[in-house]
């Protein structure tokens, strides 16, 4: 590959039309693992417009021009003694924020837009923040650059073994290494991407602070300091080892591995329930790193058994995991149906993962996922008018996506999604240890394969047409292996010509077609994949399914008010296939209707990608029509009871996950986390208590409802004390509550009195436990207006 040393690329006018920024990888260490298979530089792959992956990410484009480096530079100047240059962001990146990690993002984004497009305001905006960097870094003196609020002190501690974690805050910082490693990451992007020789120049030099200053922390220290989210820390080292050589980077991305996440997956357990889940995956990445640096064996078993897990196990049927950031039980995911459903980052670095496990051993099952998460989660996660963001893609029924703002929100998955949305391109096409050529995805895109001296032009309007066609233009006969994906959910009937000629078809579904053939200038291949409706049941509810064409995942078209519980609609299908009752909508191309099934009436469905500014369903309930007529009542009786205290909640918490607490100011002392079935809450030991800010409504009464587990028959009093005054002193039952649909947890309502919340819009609640008493664990905790007396 052609290694470019200089700051600019050179351009190359390899096609005629198409100015290509060449990419250099920059590496130095060859793997010890001998891919099979190796993905086309981005710089070789143009996307040609009529798809929505073209215009998403032309519209990311434009959103990318729109941000300002010197924004997000803000703190990084600062903490090196420099005058800003600009005001911070809102949102994350705002003054009450502690985080930093957007300059980072914005880095890899650059860098993979430029290599896309080959267009220079990009390069320039790189080049330019590159720079400062550079500047700040000499500023320091000490090879540490950082926009982390008190990081001097922090560091500090921590190097002297002064390490105090809850999950995610490390010495009082909100995950430091997590922020470092979107900047690490960023300037090895900004190098391998762009050819920068000076973001390599700082990302070493920053590898040099962290290795002096860590390397012989104790390991016991250093995997106590590595409670904390800290990104993907090994994977960065591991690439700094890979551009200069240098084994000693090698040694501290090693030191990076969490043990208490890594060591059961190489045992190949699964023990990620509770566990939150985009903290996790990074992780693994940096292993499927090391294993193709170092031909380590324990490394592949690991991330070969995460991914079978969690794709397998935990991800819903667009592709996505978690629910609320976290992992759940494996194959328990009937009640993990929530707005908050399939964080965008997780997938982000699911998709990263898949292109490793490619490179090992490619297989059409890899990049059926691909697909699939490609168009459900990735693509349905950007407004195509706005550009905005989702953090999550909710799967319960009758919600809708919400998005990001310009300028406040900047969260995680604002970061990760500027660089979604540039590189749709990267797995189209990958080559062969042997010398094929795979044809993964079908976009319409060009490829530049300058060692054989041919481009490939695919034309298609997929999956809205079942035909794709490869087009070659060479400027000398190539002869190589063409292995086109037969999708596994294609079923039988997938064709291929060759300049018309029809070619045996000698494969199943799930796997590759290989057309083995001498090359031509003008050789047409024409491929048609045949498309068909079908569902996918969760799991541990065989009843309740998601409906897909092809490789899309359809959504239920509820409108833009959102539903009531009478409103949100069921099927009535008496197991009929889904084309019995499923049709297509004339002239309206991906568009179907039910046929009579629905209940209370027919609904329209389209690509959930496609659908924004709706409230939508995803999954369906499916009854016979004997069952229905048994169920409906308790069936619509328990959807408007969990409708109606949605609607009365003012605000709620989920105690015991990171960013939900975060977000309530959560507080402190002698409380674990506890997980009973899937559900995350907060348990106090003697004498503990914690605390959360929770909005308020003065003009209405409020009350406390708190959810225990309804079998737990642990005495241990406590007392709930609302912005220091004691509401009650609670026994452990909640003799009152109200069991819930599954019947394991049951609700508890603690009334507040209109004196404490007169004239507030906040208040500071705390669970206290009693001198000698462990207080019962709470699963869940809202302040809810109270439902007028009968």
């Amino acid at each position: 590959m052609l290694r470019i040393s200089s700051l600019l690329l050179v351009c190359l006018l390899t096609v005629p039309g198409l100015l290509r920024a060449q990419r250099t990888d920059g590496y130095v260490v060859n793997p010890v693992a001998a891919p099979q298979a190796t993905p086309f530089p981005l710089a070789d792959v143009r996307l040609l417009p009529g798809s929505p992956f073209q215009r998403a990410m032309a519209v990311n484009a434009r959103y990318l021009l729109q941000l300002d480096p010197d924004r997000f530079l803000h703190r990084w100047r600062t903490n090196a003694g420099l005058p800003p240059k600009g005001p911070l962001y809102g949102g994350w990146e705002g003054p009450a924020s502690g985080s930093s990690h957007m300059l980072g993002h914005y880095l890899s984004a650059l860098a993979i837009q430029y290599a896309a497009s080959g267009e220079r305001p990009f390069l320039d905006k790189l080049t330019y923040t590159v720079a400062e960097l550079a500047t700040i870094q000499q500023a320091r003196r000490s090879g540490y650059i950082g926009g982390i609020p008190k990081e001097d002190s922090v560091w500090h501690d921590v190097i002297a073994g002064r390490i105090q974690s809850q999950g995610f805050d490390l010495n009082g910082a909100w995950v430091p290494w997590y922020m470092l490693h979107k900047v690490w990451a960023g300037l090895i992007d900004a190098y391998t991407y762009a050819g920068n020789q000076q973001a390599k120049a700082v990302v070493v030099k920053l590898s040099d602070w962290a290795y002096t200053q860590f390397i012989d922390m104790p390991d016991a220290s250093f995997q106590r300091m590595l409670q904390c989210e800290h990104g993907g820390m090994n994977e960065s080292l591991a690439e700094v080892y890979a551009i200069t050589g240098d084994k000693r980077y090698l040694a501290l991305s090693r030191k990076f591995n969490h043990h208490r996440i890594l060591d059961p997956l190489a045992n190949q357990i699964d023990a990620l329930a509770g566990e939150h889940a985009n903290t996790q995956i990074p992780k693994v990445i940096g292993v499927a790193r090391q294993y193709e640096l170092t031909g380590d064996e324990a490394a592949k078993t690991t991330a070969d058994f995460f991914w079978e897990t969690v794709v397998g196990h935990h991800s819903y049927a667009n592709g996505g995991n978690s629910n609320y950031e976290y992992f759940q039980d494996a194959d328990r995911l009937n009640r993990q149906l929530s707005p908050n459903t399939t964080e965008t980052c997780n997938t982000y670095n699911m998709l990263k993962l898949t292109r490793h496990r490619f490179g090992w051993q490619p297989s059409a099952r890899l990049v059926d996922y691909y697909e699939r998460a490609l168009y459900n989660h990735i693509l349905a996660s950007q407004h195509p008018q706005s550009g905005m963001l989702c953090y999550f893609t909710p799967m319960q029924a009758g919600k809708r996506k919400a998005v990001s703002t310009p300028f406040d929100s900047f969260w995680c998955c604002v970061g990760t999604g500027l660089e979604n949305h540039a590189k749709y391109a990267e797995s189209i096409y990958f080559r062969g240890a042997d010398g094929s050529l795979y044809v993964n995805l079908f976009m319409p895109s060009l490829l530049s394969w300058r060692e054989k001296g041919l481009t490939l032009r695919q034309e298609t309007t997929y999956p809205a047409g079942e035909t794709t066609t490869l087009t070659v233009q060479a400027t000398r006969p190539a002869r190589f292996p063409l292995r086109i994906r037969y999708p596994g959910w294609a079923g039988n009937g997938l064709t291929i010509t060759v300049n018309g000629k029809p070619v045996p078809v000698n494969t199943r579904p799930g796997s590759y077609v290989t057309v083995d053939r001498v090359w031509n200038a003008n050789d047409v291949v024409r491929v048609t994949i045949p498309m068909r409706l079908h569902t996918e049941a969760l799991p541990d509810n065989r009843q309740r399914v998601a409906v897909l064409y092809g490789p899309l995942l359809l959504s239920g078209v509820l409108g833009k008010t959102a539903p009531t519980a009478a409103d949100l609609p069921v099927l009535v299908t008496d197991n009929h296939p889904v084309g019995d009752w499923l049709r297509p909508v004339a002239g309206q191309p991906l568009t179907f209707r039910t046929a009579g099934v629905g209940r209370p009436h027919d609904v329209e469905l389209m690509p959930l990608y496609s659908l924004f500014d709706q409230h939508y369903t995803v999954y369906w309930d499916l009854f016979s029509t004997q069952g229905w007529a048994t169920r409906k009542a308790a069936y619509e009786a328990e959807q408007k009871r969990q409708q109606d205290l949605d609607a009365r909640t003012i605000d709620q918490v989920r105690l015991g996950e990171m960013q939900p607490e975060k977000d309530h100011h959560f507080s402190s002392e002698q409380s674990t986390v506890s997980e009973v079935d899937g559900r995350k809450g907060r348990t106090l030991r003697n004498g503990g208590w914690f605390s959360v800010d929770l909005a308020c409504d003065p003009t209405n009464p409020v009350a406390i409802s708190s959810l225990y587990y309804g079998s737990d028959q642990r005495e241990g009093a406590f007392s709930i004390l609302v912005d220091g005054v004691a509401l009650t002193t609670a026994a452990p039952l909640p003799e009152s509550g109200s069991a819930t649909l599954d019947g394991l947890f049951a609700e508890h309502v603690y009334p507040i009195p209109a004196a404490l919340t007169a004239g507030k819009t906040k208040l500071t609640v705390r669970f206290q436990a009693l001198p000698g008493q462990p207080g019962r664990p709470s699963f869940g905790l809202r302040l809810v207006r109270q439902p007028p007396a009968n």
